[in-house]
């Protein structure tokens, strides 16, 4: 309960806003409680902050919940779910690879799509565009 900061219903689905640093002790909660589906992780750029989604289901039941958390625009870090999600893997890569969020622990953070020699960030707002 010390973890939950907010929760909301979006379009059907329960959204949990947690603390960051919670994140392993809640996805080894959700995983027992049969969310075994990791769907996606995905980042959103607030300008003041960096938002981590993650989508899970639990397949027997079709029940979806996401959970939120908000990191530090600056320095974007928080534990990689690969222990609990093997599927986190690519998925964590990409957001690292594509908004800047340092997954530790992630047994193969390294960039996905981009060359490793690429400078910065494209999905994030602030990311300019050389001519």
């Amino acid at each position: 309960p010390d973890a939950v900061l907010e929760t909301s219903d979006v379009f059907g689905t329960l959204n949990v806003k947690i603390m960051p640093s919670s994140l392993l002790n809640v996805g080894e909660l959700l995983h027992s409680q049969g969310f075994d589906y990791l769907a996606d992780v995905t980042a959103v750029d607030w300008q003041d902050r960096i938002e981590v989604v993650y989508q899970f289901t639990a397949l027997n039941r079709n029940e979806k919940i996401a959970l939120r958390l908000d990191l530090d625009r600056q320095k974007p870090e928080v534990n990689s779910i690969t222990s609990i999600w093997k599927g986190a893997n690519f998925q964590e890569r990409e957001v690292y690879d594509l908004m800047g969020v340092i997954f530790t622990n992630h047994p193969d953070l390294r960039r996905i799509l981009l060359p490793e020699d690429w400078e910065g960030y494209p999905l994030r707002k602030d990311y300019v565009i050389e001519d």
